[in-house]
């Protein structure tokens, strides 16, 4: 899996608008200038966020956005799949290497081991809240059990766990 630009700046960009709960809404310039995005990139993020029902937007001298439910509701998972469209690119579906070969109804034994990857991913991104994040580095560490001693992490995040 690639992270890539999208998912991280619409983390950053929806993050961005947690902090500022209750503040009124945001301009995407003013976001782009405080987290050193480009605005045009941050722009076309916050509409996919939008048509997501992640933010909410108002038009105006006064407006700009805001998170349309509180930071407890949205996952990682939520901000990325609308950021990225998806949050695991499973190549023989989006860029298969041959009809042939990638075909939904040929037997393909590498298929079920993306799948299982992308249903993981899904898990884990779906158990982190964008309010879990709204603290320095170490603490976030320690809410997604990153830091959990490796029976505990495992009792408690059983996605990470080896089969």
């Amino acid at each position: 899996m690639r992270i890539t630009t999208w998912a991280e700046y619409g983390l950053i960009s929806a993050l961005h608008l947690a902090r500022r709960a209750g503040e009124g809404p945001v301009t995407g310039r003013a976001i782009a200038a405080g987290e050193s995005l480009p605005v045009d990139y941050v722009e076309q993020i916050l509409l996919r966020l939008r048509r997501a029902g992640i933010v909410d937007s108002t038009r105006g001298a006064r407006g700009g956005y805001v998170l349309a439910r509180p930071a407890t509701d949205i996952t990682v998972k939520d901000v990325v799949t609308a950021s990225e469209l998806q949050t695991f690119d499973m190549h023989c579906t989006s860029s298969p290497l041959s009809e042939d070969r990638c075909a939904e109804a040929t037997s393909c034994s590498i298929r079920p081991v993306w799948a299982l990857l992308q249903s993981k991913i899904d898990e884990v991104l779906s158990g982190i809240r964008l309010a879990d994040l709204l603290a320095n580095e170490k603490t976030v560490r320690v809410r997604v059990k990153l830091d959990a001693p490796p029976e505990i992490a495992r009792r408690t995040l059983p996605v990470l766990s080896s089969r």
